[in-house]
């Protein structure tokens, strides 16, 4: 039987923020699409936030949405990758009910896998792959272990996205108290977080906007201020 091995972070998992440099937060993830009205409406229609929809008029496009919830945003647009439409797979949001996001989901139309788990230990099969190989066993991981439930989905490019239900976090992932009583403290404590962060991400960059003055502020500079 194989065994699972996790790197912890000592100074973090013992509260020890010290040593501390630099915050490096993923802002932005690029979605190569192929028909941009298109998947201004899918995404959209999932609820997320439109932050920025700007048009040069002739050549360019850039759009940006964001999860509820989520520090980090998707763009997507005209001359903004030479990726391939659909090329972007194992995009994962995590949730802290599966089968509550899954129903959300299908009630807004979309088509969305049944949960399913991983293989115990087998991890080579003919399913796509995820974070736990190819092999996807219906239905959410019996003992509901946090990390072990997931669904997919795709947008109308074929851009491959994951739900992953995460109620108790590994030692050394984030700070502080990483185990919760249920997904809904779970749910409030992400969400605490996110909004502590993204409160001082905004006020910086207020300031530095401020001294432009231009009209970048308004629509291009938009683009990564969420």
């Amino acid at each position: 039987m194989g065994s699972v091995d996790y790197e912890v972070n000592t100074d973090l998992a013992a509260g020890n923020t010290s040593t501390a440099k630099l915050d490096t937060k993923l802002q932005v993830i690029v979605i190569p699409v192929s028909d941009v009205d298109r998947a201004k409406e899918f995404y959209s229609g999932l609820g997320w936030r439109l932050d920025a929809d700007y048009d040069n008029g002739s050549d360019f496009r850039v759009i940006q949405f964001t999860p509820p919830g989520s520090g980090c945003s998707i763009i997507f647009g005209k001359n903004v990758t030479a990726a391939a439409p659909g090329a972007a797979q194992g995009l994962y949001l995590i949730v802290s009910d599966i089968e509550a996001a899954r129903q959300e989901l299908l009630h807004r139309g979309v088509e969305i896998s049944e949960a399913f788990h991983g293989g115990n230990g087998v991890y080579s099969g003919p399913d796509e792959p995820y974070l736990f190989g190819r092999i996807r066993v219906t239905g959410a991981d019996p003992e509901r272990r946090s990390y072990r439930s997931f669904a997919s989905f795709k947008d109308p490019d074929g851009n491959g996205w994951l739900l992953q239900e995460i109620t108790n976090r590994l030692p050394g992932r984030v700070a502080g108290d990483t185990t919760y009583e249920s997904a809904v403290d779970f749910g409030r404590e992400h969400s605490s977080r996110i909004g502590r962060s993204n409160s001082l991400v905004r006020a910086s960059e207020v300031l530095r906007l401020r001294n432009f003055g231009i009209r970048l502020y308004e629509t291009f500079a938009s683009l990564r201020f969420t």
